[in-house]
């Protein structure tokens, strides 16, 4: 039986999901578990999977509520999930079996991160990589087009929140993970492709929704009084961002003020503040390159 399920999800992508899909003949000897899940793309994405040729079973999981990721992970009936966004492409096994020997060994790492590579191989800038170590360390967060999880600390510790929709995701699952105690490493030799596709992409959306969810963040788990000072700080942030989208952002910020005072109750009855201890620890590991030491 396959210790693997590899979960992708996509949307209005065919041509990427087409390139991810045959990408993962190279994974094929962990024998994996493929879950598609569509987002409500056209032409549906089983559609576009009935056009590949691949030795793998894939199974698709139409949908267009939302909540992929979380929906993948109930569905695997194997103990990690390595989960892909559409745009993302393998390159070699080598990196994912790396990954699932760090969490074979070592219970305490709830997930592995990967680094971003063009498709030719080369890695992006460190600036745009989870960490900045050169060898494999502990980082706040992973970047969330490829990650590997272990699939029963993801479902006990609730998954992502499916009040933030979309962007930022991983970082609010992390924090509660580092709260309780649990590791998120990131390996900068495991190279995935990351080829960004256009096709149903928004400067204003990501900005807008950048900055609801980093508040979100400070009011579902940031000790009181800190979100008293971040969330200003945040939402300040908001107007430099709205000067990178081509034309502006017309009507964002008061767009950005109504959706937090509609989600607010929401978000504060899930709230579950972590420990000052957990945001110095976070902080550290922002600023500084934490070797990752295997028990």
């Amino acid at each position: 039986m396959s210790s693997l399920t590899i979960g992708i999800t996509t949307r209005h992508r065919p041509r990427a999901l087409a390139r991810l899909i045959e990408s993962l003949a190279l994974l094929s000897d962990l024998q994996p578990e493929v879950i598609v899940f569509d987002d409500g793309s056209e032409p549906p994405a089983a559609e576009t999977l009935g056009e590949i040729k691949t030795k793998l079973a894939v199974r698709t999981i139409r949908d267009d509520t939302g909540a992929a990721y979380n929906r993948i992970v109930r569905e695997a009936s194997t103990p990690f999930v390595l989960l892909l966004d559409d745009d993302a492409v393998i390159l070699s096994v080598a990196p994912v079996r790396r990954a699932l020997e760090v969490l074979e060994r070592d219970a305490t790492v709830a997930a592995v991160g990967f680094a971003q590579a063009e498709a030719d191989g080369r890695p992006w800038p460190i600036a745009m990589q989870p960490g900045r170590a050169q060898q494999p360390s502990l980082v706040p967060s992973y970047i969330g087009f490829a990650h590997l999880v272990r699939t029963e600390t993801f479902r006990s510790h609730g998954g992502y929140r499916e009040l933030l929709f979309f962007y930022g995701e991983e970082k609010e699952l992390c924090v509660r993970l580092w709260n309780a105690g649990l590791k998120i490493v990131y390996l900068p030799d495991a190279l995935i492709a990351h080829v960004p596709d256009p096709a149903g992409r928004s400067g204003s959306r990501y900005v807008r929704y950048a900055i609801r969810n980093d508040c979100l963040f400070s009011i579902l788990n940031e000790p009181l009084p800190l979100p008293l000072v971040s969330i200003p700080i945040r939402l300040r942030r908001y107007t430099k961002m709205a000067q990178t989208v081509p034309g502006g952002d017309a009507g964002g910020f008061r767009w950005l003020i109504g959706e937090l005072l509609r989600v607010f109750p929401d978000a504060w009855r899930l709230r579950r503040a972590v420990s000052w201890k957990t945001v110095r620890q976070w902080r550290h590991l922002g600023r500084n390159a934490v070797p990752y030491v295997a028990p």
